[in-house]
C-alpha cells in the first residue's frame, strides 16, 4: 500500500486488489461530517468481443462515452461515514480472522 496526499491535500492510500485492479482509500472533502472514499479507482468497462460486430474472443475495453454519445459516470468507490465503517468493521474483522463472513 502506497500512502500520500491528493492534489487537494487529502490523505490517500493506493493499492491493488487480488486481480491487480487499482484501488484507493481516501479522506473525503465532505464538509458536514468525516467520511472516506473506498473502492476501485476505474470501472474499466469491457464487453465480450464475440458479441461485437468485429467479433473476436475474450473481453475488450469499451469506450462508453463514444458508445453512448455522451459522458458516462460509473460510481466505483463507496462514500463511507464513520458510522458506516463502524458497522462494517465486525464483518471485516471476522473475515480477516476466519476467512469467512459472520
Amino acid at each position: 500500500m502506497k500512502t500520500g496526499k491528493t492534489t487537494r491535500g487529502f490523505n490517500i492510500a493506493q493499492f491493488k486488489d487480488r486481480y491487480d485492479t487499482r484501488c484507493s482509500l481516501q479522506k473525503s472533502s465532505l464538509a458536514t461530517e468525516d467520511a472516506i472514499w473506498f473502492g476501485v479507482d476505474d470501472a474499466e468497462p469491457r464487453v465480450m468481443a464475440s458479441e461485437l460486430r468485429a467479433g473476436g474472443t475474450g473481453w475488450v475495453d469499451v469506450d462508453l462515452d463514444a458508445a453512448v454519445g455522451a459522458h458516462v459516470l460509473l460510481r466505483t468507490r463507496m462514500h463511507l461515514t464513520q458510522e458506516l465503517v463502524r458497522e462494517l468493521l465486525p464483518a471485516l474483522q471476522h473475515f480477516a480472522e476466519t476467512g469467512d463472513l459472520p
